[in-house]
């Protein structure tokens, strides 16, 4: 029988989850708000449509899981025919663990983590980008298969999230989804300082990270870092620090990343010396 989705939250995650499914294939039943909103199925009371449902996935923000946890928890006893025993329940979040998840599994509920490795800046964009991505899972055996045969469902692939590394994981999903942004931003700022237009200097970074992300498709990233830490170019750098004494926050960013780049560029292998004419990668000329 095929996968039935329950969703509660109307955020970008709910949302942009509830239209990948529906474009999968995927049977969402419901996507369950706590306040009117034009995509939501049902507000308020849970429905009795939520009795169709083998999987509920409650994406909604980290301070309010355990009170839906509670609310779900409450309705099964209250009406056991309102949430048929043994529905697969699920939260989106990177880092909770929800303490909720024990009374819900002391009545039969299997619990666990469905956390999409996707930036969900549009319900939109999330609903398409999730598609051939990664989730995060984690939980009860029945609840990792019905996560694992979602996230197939939307041709993405799952990753187990390691007991008690729960913050680590989702600190470095941050750094690989968030901080690139962050850095886009500070590149063109500086690029737009130095009398280039706006418009092109965000075309200019937005072309080099997209080059450099699609190195990674190819290597690992001690094998495909390049620029003048590799190269062992420590006067570059230092002019680079000196020219950038105008915007600390700039100058910060480079300077610790820099002292990252070399430790990461030590771990780089020795490729073979017929390509390299007996040198490390690192000490070849040119290139950024």
């Amino acid at each position: 029988m095929s996968d039935r989705v329950f969703v509660i939250g109307v955020g970008k995650v709910g949302r942009g989850l509830s239209r990948a499914f529906r474009a999968s294939g995927t049977i969402v039943v419901g996507l369950h708000a706590r306040r009117a909103h034009e995509e939501a199925t049902s507000v308020g009371e849970y429905p009795a449509t939520l009795s169709d449902a083998n999987v509920v996935i409650v994406a909604v923000g980290d301070p309010e899981i355990d009170t839906v946890c509670a609310s779900l928890a409450e309705l099964a006893r209250r009406n056991p025919h309102r949430i048929a025993r043994g529905t697969v329940i699920v939260h989106t979040s990177g880092t909770a663990e929800p303490s909720g998840f024990q009374a819900l599994r002391q009545l039969g509920f299997p619990c666990g983590t469905f956390h999409p490795l996707v930036p969900f800046a549009t319900p939109e964009r999330g609903a398409q980008l999730v598609r051939e991505a990664w989730v995060g899972i984690d939980g009860d055996a029945t609840a990792c298969a019905a996560s694992r045969r979602l996230a197939a469902a939307l041709g993405a692939r799952t990753v187990n999230i390691p007991p008690g590394a729960k913050k680590i994981y989702h600190a470095a999903a941050v750094m690989a989804s968030n901080f690139p942004v962050v850095l886009a931003g500070i590149a063109s700022q500086l690029l737009a300082n130095a009398g280039i237009a706006e418009r092109s200097a965000e075309q200019v970074v937005h072309s080099l990270m997209s080059a450099a992300v699609e190195n990674l498709a190819h290597g690992s990233p001690a094998a495909v870092l390049t620029g003048p830490v590799v190269r062992g170019d420590m006067t570059t750098v230092h002019a680079h620090l000196q020219a950038l004494r105008g915007d600390a926050t700039a100058q910060a960013v480079y300077d610790v990343l820099s002292k990252a780049a070399a430790a990461l560029a030590a771990r780089r292998p020795l490729l073979d010396d017929a390509h390299l004419g007996g040198r490390r990668e690192g000490e070849r000329p040119g290139g950024d």
